[in-house]
């Protein structure tokens, strides 16, 4: 078949993306696949076993990243690589991730069955701990392997429970042997849901973002004064969840304050001893900022961190912070975004040229090569929730928009 006339099979799409979301099912329809566990593990076990029965040479590294590899003409020029993760949020969705990673198998599942050379490599790859729910921060497999993390501090980082990232990356079969280390790469396609609802609201099919927000992740950690409730006069106390509870307002309001186009969450918390009876004294939590502008993040940070400190201090709540992550924004290649909106027009879809303000392994792929992302709508908006959905045609739609875009860039010379 001519080339240009391949299109997808969005039957076996569907198949695969229903196949997967078993491991881990809800009760509600989402996913539960956390970074390293167990469900993680057979996931990565089905996934491996579908890249050999298209004959990819398949490949992981000491992060646990699954690399499938297949083969080009020019087989020693840099690959093009596409890809997402398999791992979700607690109680996520069934879309977020890894419709990139079944999206780029069907693709080359595509071109297994109609027997299509490409001049150069394609590369699939399901990188490991996207989320950063159970080890903090994501992106983190990525991140190493663009030289931005260090592979060592990745692997100390522990869970809720203590277990660390490293051991719980043995523990499933997965710390692999090959370095977690860049190689030369032409460019990076990511297939994903928008995770928000501007696709859906202009009845869009394909969006082309320009890039990616920064991300900047902080944990806050206070000591108060514990004591039992009924006999300890309201004057006096240090409660460590009242200091908490002001600063989570500061965090909320901080966008409008900065006057600039930010959000700022506040998405985990634990309270200590976590009693009804007892006035906490210790808790935790985290913030998360974003911005296109890292400077102005910045600036409303340090804003931020004044008001912690005036509220601890005025509570009598010592605090401590840690600053955890900072990923830049990420400007994608314009090359690449225009192929995408091109390729969509050619396609007969609907396109939208926008800003990701999720955060996703193509901002540290942004740091290697060239890089771009294709997202479909998804249903009232809703993400990293048991009711994320995506229709199947839109599925379909952008799987073909990346089958497209991988063919005229990995027959580029």
């Amino acid at each position: 078949m001519e080339a240009s006339k391949l299109r997808i099979n969005g039957a076996r799409l569907r198949a695969s993306l229903e196949e997967m979301a078993k491991i881990g099912a809800t009760p509600a329809g989402g996913v539960q696949r956390l970074a390293l566990s167990d469900e993680d593990r057979r996931a990565r076990d089905l996934f491996v076993k579908w890249l050999k029965e298209i004959d990819l040479e398949v490949t992981v590294d000491e992060m646990g990243s699954i690399f499938g590899r297949r083969r080009g003409r020019s087989n020693d020029l840099p690959p093009v690589m596409s890809g997402s993760h398999v791992d979700s949020q607690p109680r996520g969705g069934r879309f977020d991730g890894i419709l990139g990673v079944m999206g780029t198998l069907e693709v080359l599942r595509t071109l297994h069955e109609n027997k299509v050379e490409t001049e150069r490599p394609l590369v699939i790859v399901d990188w490991t701990n996207e989320e950063g729910s159970r080890f903090a921060p994501a992106m983190v497999a990525s991140g190493v392997w663009a030289g931005a993390l260090d592979r060592d501090w990745v692997y100390a980082r522990t869970d809720k429970d203590g277990k660390k990232q490293g051991e719980e990356l043995a523990r499933i079969g997965y710390k692999g042997s090959v370095p977690a280390r860049k190689w030369p790469t032409y460019a990076y396609y990511e297939f994903h849901i928008e995770q928000g609802p501007m696709l859906e609201r202009q009845k869009i099919t394909i969006g082309a973002p320009k890039g990616i927000l920064c991300l900047h992740w902080y944990d806050v950690y206070l000591e108060g004064e514990a004591n039992q409730v009924g006999p300890t006069p309201m004057e006096g106390r240090h409660d460590a969840l009242c200091a908490a509870a002001e600063m989570i307002l500061a965090v909320n309001t901080l966008p409008d304050r900065m006057k600039g186009n930010m959000v700022a969450t506040v998405g985990e918390i634990q309270n200590y001893p976590n009693s009804r009876n007892i006035i906490p004294d210790k808790v935790h939590f985290t913030v998360d900022i974003r911005s296109w502008d890292d400077a102005h993040a910045l600036e409303a940070w340090e804003k931020l961190k004044r008001d912690f400190q005036q509220v601890a201090s005025r509570r009598g709540t010592p605090i401590r912070i840690e600053e955890t992550w900072r990923v830049a924004h990420a400007p994608f290649n314009e090359k690449l975004v225009q192929r995408v909106l091109d390729t969509a027009d050619e396609l007969g879809y609907s396109r939208l040229h926008m800003v990701s303000g999720a955060g996703h392994d193509a901002s540290y792929m942004n740091q290697v090569c060239p890089t771009a992302m294709i997202f479909v709508p998804s249903i009232g908006g809703r993400s990293h929730v048991e009711v994320e959905r995506t229709t199947w045609e839109d599925c379909e739609a952008g799987a073909n928009v990346l089958l497209h875009c991988l063919l005229k860039t990995a027959n580029e010379k």
